[in-house]
């Protein structure tokens, strides 16, 4: 996949994650990598983003499979933040696949 279209569609999708459920950074990784090709280099930052402008806060919980894990849990600010974006996503996706449709 374009590497264009992966950068401005991770927030969105690391957003809707955690919009689902906590989750620690490995985690996501694994969860979008099954349908895109991602690596943690690319999603740490972005976690780390998200949490500099609040739209995400962190914990520590302990792990049967090794040290603590730190989880990502959406604020309030990042619930407004994922709406908007998914709105922002729904009509440029609308749009894009009439253009497709169309015979130009």
């Amino acid at each position: 996949m374009n590497s264009q279209f992966k950068k401005g569609i991770l927030e969105l999708l690391v957003l809707n994650m955690l919009k689902k459920s906590d989750c620690y950074g490995y985690e996501i990784v694994n969860k979008i990598s099954i349908t895109i090709s991602i690596s943690e280099g690319t999603i740490y930052p972005l976690l780390r983003r998200l949490k500099t402008d609040g739209y995400v806060t962190t914990y520590l919980s302990e792990s049967t499979e090794g040290p603590p894990r730190k989880y990502y849990h959406l604020s309030d600010k990042g619930i407004i933040e994922h709406d908007k974006l998914k709105g922002e996503w729904d009509t440029f996706s609308d749009g894009v696949n009439i253009l497709l449709g169309e015979e130009l």
